[in-house]
């Protein structure tokens, strides 16, 4: 498993194990969480990615109960914060909003930091623009974990080149990456500049929802068709396809792949096993187009 660096002495395996799933699970139990990352781990999978509320808020304390000090050692935690759902710690919310003020930024580190049993987290993200934020308390605030040693590294999730320039613009530190939503069926993103603003600045986007919410592996479409024809001429399933298409991409996109299936997880790597030639790139592109380019 190819690894990419994000900044000196930190880097993220190519493929993200995405646990925004985990507290779905019918079993929670410790040692069903450490099989989910041991299939990870046999694979080079290394990192884990999280956020505050991921589970209702539940997920992160289920990864913590799942570590030991050795588990630890030999994986990434990337998790977010600013999202404010009225649902487990915040269910007397009255709506749904985002907080970028150091107040809830410096609680939710907190927070994930004792939910998981763990002294750092390597990548923390900020999870959605907000409309309301003060870039220059936000930055500061970012700038501030990193230097206390509570955050090794930060980035965004779902933010535009001008949310990014806005809040890099306050900071010290630089951000390493943002998590945004691309895939074959999500594929926006190569055309309206997302992926080239980080691409010019060879920044590693990583991609949520590479499987376009697992509506490419069930959906009866062209695409799907054009994707089984790959997936049986290389032995995979259409994940592996999927995930493949993405990785071609010379941006280094790190596809973030969330599942309970023990079974799936131990075939995410599956997608190595595809040479992703330009001309085969750009069939699977045009299927999900529903046109040639032009």
């Amino acid at each position: 498993m190819d690894r990419v660096d994000l900044q000196e002495g930190l880097s993220l395996s190519r493929i993200v194990y995405g646990m925004w799933r985990l507290g779905d699970d019918a079993v929670t139990a410790p040692d069903h969480v450490r099989n989910k990352i041991a299939a990870c781990l046999d694979q080079g999978i290394t990192t884990m990615d999280q956020a505050d509320i991921y589970g209702g808020y539940m997920a992160e304390e289920i990864l913590g109960a799942a570590l030991t000090p050795d588990l630890r050692k030999q994986i990434e935690i990337v998790t977010k914060c600013d999202i404010v759902a009225p649902v487990g710690r915040y269910a007397d919310a009255p709506v749904k909003y985002y907080d970028t003020s150091r107040a809830h930024i410096m609680a939710s580190v907190d927070h994930s930091l004792r939910l998981m049993g763990i002294n750092e987290i390597d990548l923390l993200l900020i999870h959605r623009p907000d409309p309301l934020m003060d870039h220059r308390e936000t930055g500061e605030t970012l700038d501030e974990l990193v230097g206390s040693g509570k955050v090794r590294a930060v980035g965004v999730s779902n933010y535009k080149l001008h949310d990014w320039t806005l809040l890099q613009s306050a900071m010290k530190t630089p951000l390493v990456t943002n998590q945004i939503e691309l895939s074959l069926s999500a594929h926006q993103g190569f055309t309206n500049g997302d992926v080239a603003f980080l691409q010019e600045r060879g920044i590693p986007p990583m991609a949520w929802s590479p499987l376009g919410g697992g509506a490419l592996m069930t959906e009866d479409t062209p695409l799907a068709q054009v994707m089984d024809l790959v997936a049986d001429d290389f032995l995979v399933d259409r994940a592996a396809v999927a995930v493949a298409w993405l990785l071609a991409h010379p941006a280094g996109i790190l596809p973030v792949m969330g599942t309970n299936t023990i079974e799936r997880i131990k075939a995410f790597s599956k997608a190595l096993d595809i040479q992703m030639t330009r001309e085969l790139w750009f069939e699977l592109y045009t299927a999900a187009l529903g046109h040639e380019v032009p």
